[in-house]
């Protein structure tokens, strides 16, 4: 019996190369084991390396070797690049949703991620020279594809490294009490996390995650036993008055809370057995699923209609000032993730050939090479900065965020990559195959519905914090510490 938690690669046409292999549409072929083979459509033209159409090239001579993480260090940046922010998000979803429908959508929303993310796994094995989703882009529409795909992909990832300095510049306001400028705060969460995303490869942050991991448990636990002793604030209640508006907007904070798979072709391309991602993702959606609907529970249970959002503000101030001190290492790390992957993809769009050959600065530490990764990394998170000072509201900067782009990198686009993995001829061939089919479809359609609706929710909610003055100006020094 096969190991569920490995991936395997689904069946597809494959064609005989002029040495005896195959290679499915002119790549690599799996072997028998689920092992691809190591060929290339290169190596029908008399190069002979196994891996010239990899993304890193040959390892054996590199200086920078990539592909060293193990699924449990994927696991880890999974985990600390998923939970972060979205965690502290939750205890307002069950808030302004109710208990009953804040955990059927955590468990729900948990679950079809779980698929989505399976399926991104599968695409990568079928293809593996596809890094980001840029490559995926590539594959599915030419170069209009590998645009459009590859510019969303870096301005969510952008806005999700702007989304952190905003929370450290809050984390720094409370915990100082507003003693100096905020925009001073968002400058210092800048450039914390700049020089962290410095490395450049993904293997040594991953120790880094498992900090950040501590921390934000650590973080959430000292909120709920703070809630716990203060005592309930309110009670739980059914909601029924919701507005659509209100409503999807919380929604759009679950999907943020699941909203890592933007960065899975990346993480699956550094690990030395991609087969192994099923394991790391398994081990991610359960863990992150359990911590929401705890913390979300328990924070909600004792803090009721007073709940706010980020979760960290629930409780006494000085508890709230501990809570953000070790929350620290969480916002700036799972940030630095986040901006890696984004100049990670910008890196290898500049030194990967036309022709799979990569070109050496990728691998060597060559000054070209480490001028380039910075100057990426330093334009990363200027940008973020500026987005964080333009746009100072928490919950509303995720709802922009997951309406444009987690809902398809998160949900719809999987269902586009099942199609495009399942000929049309297997399609409804039997009742398993017409149910996925179905259910693929559906898919698509949730990650349309998502960004229309939370879109429409996100701008309206913005409109009226503006036009009832709840929100500070751009580039402001007034503390935006939580009080409440």
């Amino acid at each position: 019996m096969s190991d569920p938690t490995h991936l395997t690669t689904p069946a597809a046409p494959t064609t005989r190369n002029p040495d005896g292999s195959t290679s499915l549409d002119g790549r690599l072929a799996p072997s028998e084991d689920g092992n691809y083979a190591e060929r290339t459509l290169l190596a029908e033209k008399g190069h002979g390396k196994p891996d010239a159409f990899d993304v890193y090239g040959d390892d054996a001579s590199a200086q920078i070797k990539y592909r060293t993480m193990v699924w449990w260090k994927a696991a880890a940046l999974m985990l600390a690049e998923t939970v972060s922010l979205g965690i502290l998000s939750i205890p307002s979803v069950f808030q302004s949703l109710g208990m009953v429908a804040g955990c059927i959508l955590v468990i729900g929303l948990g679950a079809i991620a779980t698929a989505t993310g399976y399926l991104i796994g599968l695409f990568k094995l079928r293809y593996p020279h596809v890094h980001n989703m840029a490559d995926a882009g590539m594959i599915l529409a030419g170069p209009v594809g590998r645009e459009v795909l590859g510019a969303a992909q870096v301005i969510f990832m952008v806005f999700l490294c702007g989304s952190h300095v905003l929370t450290g510049m809050i984390a720094f306001d409370t915990i100082t009490a507003g003693a100096s400028c905020s925009v001073l705060w968002a400058g210092v969460s800048a450039i914390i996390c700049f020089v962290l995303t410095l490395p450049r490869t993904l293997n040594g942050i991953s120790y880094l995650s498992v900090a950040s991991f501590i921390s934000i448990v650590s973080a959430v636990m000292i909120t709920m036993i703070g809630v716990g002793v203060t005592g309930h604030k309110g009670g739980v209640t059914v909601r029924a008055d919701l507005s659509f508006g209100s409503a999807f907007l919380a929604v759009t904070d679950i999907v943020f809370a699941y909203a890592g798979h933007v960065a899975f072709f990346t993480f699956i391309t550094e690990m030395e057995r991609p087969q192994d991602f099923a394991k790391a993702l398994y081990f991610l959606q359960a863990a992150d699923t359990t911590l929401y609907l705890v913390v979300g529970i328990v924070v909600y249970a004792y803090a009721g209609s007073s709940t706010v959002s980020p979760a960290l503000g629930n409780t006494g101030t000085v508890l709230r000032k501990v809570a953000y001190g070790i929350a620290l290492p969480t916002i700036m790390i799972a940030g630095v993730i986040n901006g890696h992957v984004c100049a990670k993809l910008i890196y290898v769009r500049i030194f990967r050939r036309e022709d799979g050959i990569t070109s050496r600065h990728m691998t060597t530490h060559s000054w070209t090479g480490w001028l380039t990764w910075t100057g990426i990394s330093l334009s990363i998170w200027v940008l973020a900065f500026v987005i964080a000072e333009v746009i100072p509201f928490f919950n509303d900067l995720l709802g922009v965020i997951s309406s444009l782009f987690a809902s398809w990198f998160t949900y719809g686009i999987s269902g586009i990559f099942w199609f495009h993995l399942t000929p049309a001829s297997e399609r409804w061939t039997t009742t398993r195959q017409r149910l996925k089919t179905l259910f693929w479809s559906a898919i698509i359609l949730m990650g349309a519905f998502i960004m229309v609706a939370g879109l429409y929710a996100s701008i309206n909610s913005i409109v009226e914090g503006y036009r009832d003055g709840s929100y500070s100006g751009p580039f402001t020094c007034a503390n935006q510490a939580l009080t409440t």
